[in-house]
């Protein structure tokens, strides 16, 4: 995606980059250059400030057969290109260091076929051209603060609940940091509480646009993850940590809006205020929701999370202010708040993938005109007692089936684009094959004395 500035020159690369780049602006002693591997985990490179100008304008270099689903090593040598816009100044306790996001690119300056954030690039180029349309996205940021990263009884910080406040909410000093830290660069938050489940806690940040929101997500898990270190606790991002508890979720909020301002979801005349754009995109995310499962819920922990009563969505459905439906319509004061809520994903995936998919299967939605029917009424729990082994009102309740389902589908294999789809594929399976031979002490407790 080549930006034409005014006020830019172009880099070697082909890349726009300020005159003034901001990490002029601020003394620091580190810079980190941020990117994910394919299955979203965050992957940092720390460079010389004094260096930032040249990687810049030429790249930097790094082995990309060592980083999951990049490339092969008979062809590893990719390049880090800083995105200025994303650059910010974090400071923690111990230091003060310059946080930026990268493009990954092959050699030749040309985009790599393995860059998550060029899927969703590629997908906001579409909505523009075809539709003229751009999004604002909202995620919630769901987290566990825990006494340690080895697992035992004792791991729990606090047995606070929904809403609880101090003193029972041992974390709420962990978030408060962390809220202070973002707001020291810039990113201010809505709202924040302690979660349902014990150690648990969520944190909202201000709607923004698409690639504004993934980016700025992986600058929340990097300073959640080291705010809490800093103060004696661990942040995890694991969907579903504790049996019989909710899960972690990453709920992203989406409106999507014309080149005048116009929020398009919002419909006065309607009894919901939801226009018909507004449907034909739920209708999209419907029918697609099983083949993109693999996505939005991308480990096999992932799907131990879909329980009933829990709040995790397990019925393709949308609904009304409903917190058992997969896409829901909240509450909302103004047509500038209208927007959906998709409730499956969760944190463990690729933020890049989940709200291009997300996007895509709206989008697709428009291009066939369909809407998306009645809302759930009442919980969609209660459709549980007539569910199969195989039953497609359902998202998939394992990682085998979402890889199925994945494995049919050309609408993942042209969102993905061919590289990152078999390179995706792969390491699911592969995750797959893991866990489905490996030997649980439930196993050996149920069946070594048969």
């Amino acid at each position: 995606m080549r930006e034409e500035l005014e006020g830019r020159r172009t880099s070697d690369t082909g890349y726009a980059i300020p005159q003034n780049a901001p990490w002029k602006n601020e003394s620091v002693e580190f810079i980190k250059i941020f990117f994910t591997d394919l299955n979203g985990r965050l992957r940092a490179l720390t460079v010389n400030p004094e260096f930032m100008d040249q990687i810049a304008e030429k790249g930097i270099g790094f082995d990309g057969s060592s980083i999951a689903g990049i490339t092969t090593v008979d062809d590893s040598d990719r390049l880090l290109l800083p995105v200025p816009e994303s650059y910010r100044v974090l400071e923690f306790n111990s230091d003060r260091i310059g946080f930026c996001i990268a493009r990954i690119l092959n050699l030749m300056g040309g985009r790599s076929l393995s860059d998550p954030r060029a899927v969703l690039e590629r997908t906001l180029e579409r909505a523009m051209a075809e539709f003229g349309v751009r999004f604002q996205v909202a995620p919630e940021h769901e987290f566990f603060l825990l006494k340690s990263d080895d697992f035992t009884k004792n791991i729990h910080s606090d047995k606070a609940g929904y809403f609880h406040s101090d003193p029972h909410d041992k974390g709420g000093f962990v978030r408060n940091q962390i809220i202070r830290t973002l707001k020291k660069c810039g990113i201010r938050h809505e709202k924040t509480h302690h979660e349902v489940t014990a150690s648990q806690h969520e944190i909202n940040l201000e709607h923004t646009d698409a690639i504004s929101a993934a980016d700025r997500t992986l600058l929340f898990n990097y300073v959640a993850e080291r705010v809490a270190a800093e103060e004696g606790m661990h942040m995890t991002l694991m969907p579903k940590p504790f049996d019989g508890q909710n899960r972690n979720a990453f709920h992203l909020h989406i409106s999507m809006w014309d080149q005048d301002g116009v929020n398009l979801f919002h419909d006065v005349q309607d009894e919901h205020r939801l226009s018909g754009q507004a449907r034909q995109f739920i209708a999209g995310i419907l029918k697609y929701a099983r083949q993109t499962s693999i996505i939005m819920a991308s480990t096999y922990n992932s799907y131990k999370a879909y329980v009933a009563e829990r709040e995790a969505p397990m019925v393709v459905g949308w609904g009304i202010k409903n917190r058992s439906s997969m896409v829901r319509l909240p509450h909302c004061t103004s047509p500038e708040s209208t927007r959906l809520e998709l409730r499956s994903p969760d944190p463990s995936g690729n933020v890049y993938l989940q709200m291009a998919a997300l996007i895509e299967m709206g989008l697709q939605g428009l291009r066939e005109g369909t809407a998306c029917g009645p809302p759930d009424m009442g919980s969609v729990y209660r459709s549980l007692r007539e569910c199969r082994v195989w039953d497609e009102r359902f998202l998939p309740r394992s990682m085998y089936e979402a890889l199925v389902e994945a494995e049919r589908s050309d609408f993942l294999r042209n969102l993905l684009g061919e590289s990152i789809y078999n390179h995706y594929l792969c390491l699911k399976i592969a995750s797959w094959e893991e866990h489905r031979t490996h030997v649980t002490p439930r196993e050996l407790g149920n069946y070594l004395s048969c």
